[in-house]
């Protein structure tokens, strides 16, 4: 079953030994600096702030997945589209594909398009509700998708999407470092 309060924890425990686990402190959104505050805190899908900030479309990336009946867990990477080798965010999420329409279950196990699209497209009822915000230091692996060193700083954000009053996503979203001129 979903929560309505997942945790960093929680979330990565859907991928135990995960070689890009980053280290995450939960901090105030007050603390969140620009321009990381106008990317998360807000109530807007990922994937059309991501897009508005970068001026293109973005793709995803399955880099793991797993499923157990209605309930399915994946780790993505959002790129640009016109340059599949910039990663602007990472995300872990874990669905509940019970509550979706058989269209958007369809939709979101093949991977192809980014769950936030997916949603949108088929006017599937939504809220996001942003739970906590977290500065995340880059292990390797990640510093290596987003093209940084280890070690570098970022943020991000936890929370839950609903349809209704029900939660069908529990969502952990890490931005790209974003470079002082941008």
């Amino acid at each position: 079953m979903l929560t309505t309060a997942p945790t960093f924890e929680h979330l990565y425990h859907l991928f135990p030994d995960s070689p890009d686990r980053p280290e995450a402190v939960e901090v105030p959104a007050s603390e969140v600096p620009e321009p990381y505050y106008k990317l998360l805190v807000h109530t807007h899908h990922m994937t059309v702030t991501v897009e508005e900030f970068y001026g293109s479309p973005v793709n995803v990336r399955v880099l793991s997945c797993c499923r157990a009946g209605n309930e399915y867990a994946r780790k993505i990477l959002l790129a640009l589209r016109e340059d599949a080798d910039r990663v602007v965010q990472f995300g872990l999420v874990r669905i509940n594909l019970g509550v979706c329409p058989e269209a958007v279950r369809n939709a979101i196990v093949e991977g192809k398009t980014p769950l936030g699209r997916v949603l949108i497209q088929h006017n599937m009822l939504r809220r996001i509700e942003p739970l906590a915000y977290i500065r995340v230091t880059l292990s390797p692996t990640m510093a290596e998708w987003f093209r940084v060193p280890p070690g570098s700083e970022t943020y991000g954000r936890i929370g839950v999407i609903y349809t209704g009053d029900r939660p069908a996503v529990e969502v952990l979203e890490i931005l790209t470092p974003v470079p002082e001129s941008n």
